[in-house]
């Protein structure tokens, strides 16, 4: 109740006064880089801590150009259908799961360091463009994994950082001009299918949600109070909260708009990659 009457406040704030687009992208995290690609994703990283993913515990990560990390093996898949329980991939943490293509503008960069004054490993994704090597319209979000071994081995946090949000699908996922088709997806899942084990946040696959101005837009949604920013703690290997209790319900949006307003590459031949 506390979550929703926080996300309430937040989102009529929002409508009353100017949007506040603080940007909380962090600074650092990238003394590493995933070089200028299309669906490539890197070797084996170390997080510098144990965190434990729905009773698997790992020290390893694998950064994607596709806006996630996932853990066991990297992947390539570029055209999200969904993270749910049809999600077949590896264990996976999605900021932004879309077609990000760095051939023609944008980084990928990671590393470790701090946030919110514990050890982290963080990934940035700064101004990346879509496939087909677009660079009109642009991306900024990152991931931060936080250890928080100080409540509990193998405790983490995962916290959503967002700058502007331009586009959303790539040409290769039914897109046009970065808009429409099969549409990004946020959120986690593990890949067995299991119930409670994925999850994803409201406007997934949905066109028009999570860009700039949308319904459900990224860069000033929240469900910590910093605008751009969603937190998610991992205790004993459980996501809390589950990212659909994050945002305001699409009724509520509703109410407030009518009231006031080593590298692995995948290669694409038709949807082959997508999953």
């Amino acid at each position: 109740m506390k979550l929703r009457r926080l996300l309430f406040a937040t989102a009529m704030s929002s409508v009353l006064a100017p949007a506040a687009f603080a940007n909380p992208i962090a600074s650092g995290f990238d003394t590493s880089s995933v070089p200028v690609c299309d669906d490539c994703y890197t070797g084996a990283v170390s997080l510098g801590f144990s965190a434990n993913f729905f009773g698997t515990t790992y020290t390893d990560t694998y950064v994607s150009n596709n806006g996630y990390v996932t853990f066991n093996s990297g992947q390539g898949f570029y055209t999200p259908t969904g993270l749910s329980a049809s999600y077949n991939g590896q264990p996976i943490i999605a900021p932004f799961y879309a077609d990000v293509d760095t051939r023609g503008i944008g980084t990928t960069t990671y590393g470790t360091g701090t946030y919110a004054g514990f050890s982290a490993f963080g990934v940035t994704w700064n101004n990346v463009g879509y496939y087909g090597a677009h660079t009109d319209k642009t991306d900024t979000f990152q991931v931060i994994l936080v250890d928080r071994s100080d409540t509990g081995a193998g405790n983490f946090d995962i916290y959503y950082n967002y700058g502007s949000i331009q586009w959303e699908t790539g040409d290769a996922s039914g897109g046009s001009d970065g808009l429409g088709g099969v549409s990004a997806a946020v959120g986690y899942a593990t890949g067995t299918g299991a119930a409670g084990t994925y999850d994803e946040l409201p406007g997934s696959l949905v066109p028009g949600s999570f860009i700039d101005g949308g319904p459900y837009a990224l860069n000033v949604g929240t469900n910590d109070g910093v605008p751009g920013q969603y937190l998610f703690e991992v205790r004993n290997g459980i996501v809390t909260p589950p990212p659909s209790t994050s945002v305001p319900e699409p009724a509520t949006l509703a109410l407030l708009s009518a009231g006031v307003a080593g590298i692995g590459v995948f290669r694409k031949r038709g949807r082959r990659g997508a999953r």
